[in-house]
């Protein structure tokens, strides 16, 4: 089965147009090399590409400068988070008056986690952030194995269940044992995975800090450092809560997210689709994955995404700022939703544009004047 990633393949067409220097970054095994090699298919010019993870060439540059500077056409550089100095090198070669080329530069880290790519590129490099598939791009048929199995490719595509469970498992190994110290981060890859575990049973839960850190055995500034590591290698979502100035007490803890539904299904043991429908998480994991989607259809970036909640009680589970449109969503893996109080303070609290609860059955429909029904089959 062939992926067509076409509107992340036209996105980044376009950065490259405006930029010098475009960075495609995403976790590991999400299909970054994979679209950068398609990219490079549809150049007209030269290509070249590096990837710091061969031997071969991490010796080409040895001395960057003099392998970089001849070079025309187009640069792809791969895993370029095991090479921060680059840079630094980047900048004088994006500046030069007739460009000679344009570097396509792909990381499993972000921006913050590469030291000095914003410092030494702002103006210059346009981030691109490759999620794991969705249903535009697997089709609404695949709905289920995408939803249990998760949006990395060779999960999602695996012979059986049983072979995509095992190479999450694999995933979940290498990233803590390699991936991770290889970004100079040395925390032992088992406390790792004990957090991350735990985060799976808070999934979609406002973070509690303390109450992890005494079950590891650590500061709450600890558990903060851990978290931060697993958020900028793209594997967990931190949902900041979004204020307004009123005077009802507000919630001012982020929410968590396994970013994606395979690896929180492996984090928590659940092998099968029954196993997933048995677990008390099955609501709060099918939330989240159709959550994902509109956050893919809507291309909201990291900071244009909140939820919102008061200690009365009163929330929203996802709201997108973007300009004067605040858009909010409920998500109820129901076929019949209905409308609740929190549903409308939100909307008088909050001023939305628009209200949408997103829901398991095969039809959208308006259920009041300010509130929309919306099928997961039509986020597309």
């Amino acid at each position: 089965m062939k992926l067509a990633r076409q509107n992340a393949k036209s996105r980044v067409h376009t950065l490259m147009q405006n930029f010098p220097v475009v960075a495609i970054i995403g976790p590991r095994q999400v299909g970054k090399t994979t679209l950068a090699r398609e990219i490079a298919k549809d150049f007209d010019g030269e290509v070249s590409m590096f990837d710091l993870e061969d031997p071969s060439d991490l010796a080409r540059l040895q001395d960057a400068g003099l392998t970089l500077k001849p070079l025309r056409g187009l640069v792809i550089i791969d895993e370029i988070q095991l090479r921060p100095d680059l840079f630094s090198l980047l900048r004088p070669l994006a500046d030069r008056e007739e460009l000679p080329c344009r570097f396509l530069i792909l990381g499993s880290a972000s921006p913050e986690l590469m030291t000095g790519s914003a410092q030494s590129l702002a103006g210059r490099i346009a981030y691109f952030e490759l999620e794991s598939l969705n249903l535009a791009e697997v089709g609404e048929d695949k709905m289920e194995d995408l939803w249990v199995r998760g949006g990395f490719p060779r999960s999602f595509l695996s012979s059986n269940m049983a072979m995509s469970y095992e190479w999450r498992e694999q995933f979940i190994t290498t990233f803590l044992e390699r991936d991770i110290p290889q970004l100079g981060i040395n925390v032992p890859a088992r406390l790792m995975r004990r957090f991350w575990t735990m985060l799976a049973h808070y999934h979609g839960q406002t973070l509690n800090a303390s109450e992890l850190g005494r079950s590891l055995n650590v500061t709450d500034k600890t558990v903060r450092s851990y978290l931060d590591i697993l958020v900028s290698t793209f594997v967990v979502r931190e949902l900041q809560p979004y204020f307004v100035n009123v005077s009802k007490r507000q919630v001012k803890s982020p929410k968590i997210y396994i970013r994606d539904t395979g690896i929180l299904h492996t984090l928590l043991g659940l092998g099968t689709k029954v196993a997933v429908e048995r677990h008390p998480k099955l609501g709060a994991s099918w939330e989240s994955f159709a959550m994902n989607q509109v956050i893919a259809q809507k291309a909201a970036r990291a900071h244009e995404c909140f939820f919102w909640g008061t200690h009365s009680g009163a929330e929203l589970d996802l709201l997108i700022v973007r300009g004067e449109e605040r858009l909010g969503y409920e998500f109820k893996r129901t076929e019949s939703p209905r409308t609740t109080k929190s549903m409308h303070s939100a909307i008088q609290t909050l001023e939305l544009t628009s209200m949408c609860v997103v829901h398991a059955g095969p039809k959208s429909f308006q259920m009041t004047e300010s509130i929309d029904a919306l099928s997961i089959h039509d986020i597309f």
